[in-house]
């Protein structure tokens, strides 16, 4: 079987990344919506959302714990801290 190669195109203003500090989930039957936001109060900003089926989101889980694992071997474990507030409501504008 030939290995096909994909060519993956960024614009530059993605490539600097982007900081979330606080992260909401919502789905529909076929779908997962996962919204990146960076919040300094009294405001937050939505920087990111992302959308993806839910077998992808599995494949995501799993990947994520993956590194996680390997990050906690090389660096020790993660500690969680106390979770923040819940905000609810944001207002946009």
């Amino acid at each position: 079987m030939e290995k096909k190669e994909i060519k993956i195109k960024a614009k530059e203003e993605d490539l600097k990344g982007f900081y979330s500090n606080l992260m909401q989930i919502s789905h529909t039957r076929e779908e997962f919506c996962l919204d990146f936001f960076n919040v300094i109060p009294p405001q937050g900003v939505l920087v990111a959302r992302i959308m993806v089926n839910s077998s992808h989101l599995k494949r995501i889980i799993f990947a994520l714990q993956e590194n996680m694992k390997k990050y906690e071997e090389k660096f020790g474990k993660v500690e969680l801290v106390k979770e923040p507030e819940k905000i609810f409501g944001f207002q946009s504008k």
